[in-house]
């Protein structure tokens, strides 16, 4: 009688998976596995320190803490200060926003292969929010502002790249991890930044969140922020009611002519955020300044989305007695899903079946840095962080059993890439 053959365990399978990687990182992946109360450890305590994108006291104090853990790794760690943004305050004048600086680090400029590591240390939360520390809820849920999105992701990363620099031999693989304070906000100051970072490096890692499910992102829309400055023409709304020109109906009509666009075209929508304008109602409102945003999945639904919002501010600034100014635009353009991008998570897909993971992946209407690295040629994975959700809420969670997994999953991602399992060139040529 033929003896029978057992089947491979999900370990066994894991570890037939990851032969290629050599056995060298074993003992880095057994002693990331150890690390779990140390990462929870770093990311409680940079929660607990308020970094909301526009409150610099907060930033400032995370980036000390953010230099003392990159000195862990070998390269210069410096600080670059960002230039302020402009913003279209209620009265439709323009501002200026100040910015804290990126935290970045080179290391092996000139090696063959680089690679680009970003992420961000800002948060939706102001100081004056209610949600500001960080709490264990049970052996597998950790909540807190930025636990997931990214504090928890930075961890994550240095983590990876702890392991990654413990292997043994000379790295033909260089890299530059750029920490910004502004993605939160859109990343208005930080954008050139990543623009440069994305042209030179051969592929990017970036540490957004994944989802709950463990699931990775993929694809993600282009996304627009617009601010549309009406003038019309104050009157009082008895004495001299024609002689008025208001403000609030021109901003209306463009509200409604710009809802009209959703379902004209596939994958693109247009959301009115707000209408700030007008006083009392006895009198013909003479500004108005009407904020909305816009999503598009590729380069030609982009470019047929700005066309639209042209015309309708045209139409605005041609009504009688009204002029309008269009402030705004695409700061983050999309990353469709082309073939670097397939490779990419093809290339993810196989480290996590070396971890005996069945990644799975899918596109995303949100953006995040990822979106610029693309649009500088940079093929990337951003969802590398640990798993999560309800992010932007005083519900936001990370998932405590993710954060090692996750580190193991960055680490032999930049294994691979060192052992020659991924031909990162080609993504290029």
């Amino acid at each position: 009688m033929a003896a029978s053959i057992r089947p491979m365990s999900t370990i066994e399978h894991a570890q037939s998976a990851r032969t290629a990687w050599g056995g060298s990182v074993e003992p880095l992946l057994e002693e990331l596995d150890h690390k779990g109360e140390a990462l929870l450890t770093r990311t409680e305590a940079w929660s607990a320190i308020n970094s909301g994108s526009l409150e610099l006291a907060g930033l400032a104090r995370m980036r000390p803490l953010l230099a003392d853990a990159l000195a862990a790794l070998p390269g210069h760690v410096e600080e670059a200060a960002l230039a302020p943004s402009q913003v279209v305050l209620a009265d439709g004048s323009i501002s200026e926003i100040e910015h804290g600086a990126s935290v970045r680090l080179r290391v092996r400029p000139d090696a063959p292969i680089q690679i680009a590591l970003t992420g961000h240390y800002d948060t939706v939360f102001p100081a004056s929010h209610p949600f500001q520390h960080p709490e264990r809820i049970d052996d597998v849920t950790i909540r807190g502002p930025g636990v997931a999105d990214m504090k928890g992701g930075i961890a994550v990363m240095l983590a990876a790249l702890e392991a990654f620099e413990a292997l043994p031999g000379d790295k033909r693989v260089g890299y530059e991890v750029l920490l910004n304070p502004d993605e939160e906000i859109g990343s208005p100051a930080s954008a050139a930044l990543l623009a440069v970072l994305g042209a030179r490096a051969h592929l990017g890692l970036t540490f957004e969140p994944a989802l709950a499910d463990g699931a990775l992102v993929d694809a993600r829309k282009g996304s627009a922020n617009y601010s549309l400055v009406l003038r019309g023409r104050a009157a009082h709304a008895g004495r001299a009611f024609s002689d008025g020109r208001s403000a609030i109906l021109a901003a209306a009509d463009a509200a409604l002519a710009l809802a009209a666009l959703n379902d004209k075209r596939e994958g693109v929508t247009f959301n009115v955020g707000s209408i700030d304008g007008g006083s009392a109602v006895n009198v013909v409102p003479d500004r108005a300044v009407l904020r909305f945003n816009a999503r598009a999945p590729d380069a030609e639904a982009t470019a047929w989305a700005e066309a639209e919002v042209a015309r309708i501010a045209a139409a605005a600034n041609a009504r009688d007695g009204i002029s309008a100014h269009l402030h705004g635009g695409f700061t983050r353009p999309p990353k469709p899903l082309n073939d670097q991008q397939r490779t990419m998570a093809a290339w993810t897909h196989r480290a996590g079946a070396a971890l005996g993971l069945d990644l799975k992946f899918q596109a995303s209407g949100g953006v995040c840095e990822g979106n610029n690295l693309a649009a500088a040629g940079c093929p990337n994975i951003d969802t590398l962080g640990p798993c999560g959700g309800a992010l932007h809420s005083d519900q936001e969670f990370a998932l405590i059993p993710s954060f090692t997994e996750r580190a193991k999953l960055s680490f032999l991602m930049l294994a691979g890439v060192e052992r020659g399992l991924f031909d990162v060139k080609s993504l290029r040529s």
